[in-house]
């Protein structure tokens, strides 16, 4: 079984501390991706519960490498929304020092899960709901595509979020109209 990844955009959802700290989300239930996967809420609960009752955590990588851990998830959980992550960029890792350099320049902006399906349905339209995910990573990419889960800089002023966020909100829409959908995540076996 090939490892699977979804994208998320950095911005408002997700932010970025000038002490190298992330949080936000890495994933929401029920946005419809390009592929056509949707999120159950409770998909990622059975994994990270085995990875606490294992002693492991999920990693957090650089652009999916496995030899290229770049900090900590202190936190990863299932809230209403979809899946939360907070944790530190290491600044003692050389790629840690480029990757929050980056993300503060604005030259990476995204977050992507990397994940088995254990358990999936189709639904009436040919969607893939994803009930049961393994989760194993989840790491900073350069080309995200879910705009609605984005990191943002500690230094992003408050108007520049705002233009962000009505940014997603109108291309979200703009989606909508046009009989696409939103498209905020994408599924594919390589990046």
């Amino acid at each position: 079984m090939e490892l699977e990844h979804k994208f998320c955009r950095i911005g408002a959802e997700v932010t970025v501390t000038e002490e190298a700290g992330i949080e936000g989300y890495a994933s929401f239930f029920g946005a419809c991706d390009q592929g056509g996967d949707l999120v159950a809420p409770g998909a990622y609960g059975a994994s990270l519960k085995r990875l606490g009752e294992e002693g492991r955590g999920v990693k957090m990588l650089w652009q999916h490498d496995p030899a290229q851990p770049i900090g900590i998830w202190d936190e990863v959980r299932e809230d209403e929304r979809g899946l939360y992550v907070r944790g530190r960029l290491l600044d003692s890792v050389a790629r840690g020092r480029e990757a929050k350099a980056l993300i503060a320049a604005g030259a990476i902006d995204g977050l992507s899960i990397g994940y088995r399906t254990l358990r999936a349905t189709k639904d009436d339209k040919g969607r893939r709901l994803l009930k049961e995910l393994e989760l194993w990573e989840v790491s900073l990419v350069t080309f995200p595509m879910l705009p609605s889960a984005r990191v943002a800089a500690k230094g992003d002023s408050p108007e520049e979020a705002m233009m962000r966020e009505l940014a997603q909100a109108l291309e979200g829409a703009r989606l909508d109209l046009a009989g696409e959908g939103r498209a905020p995540q994408q599924t594919g076996s390589s990046e």
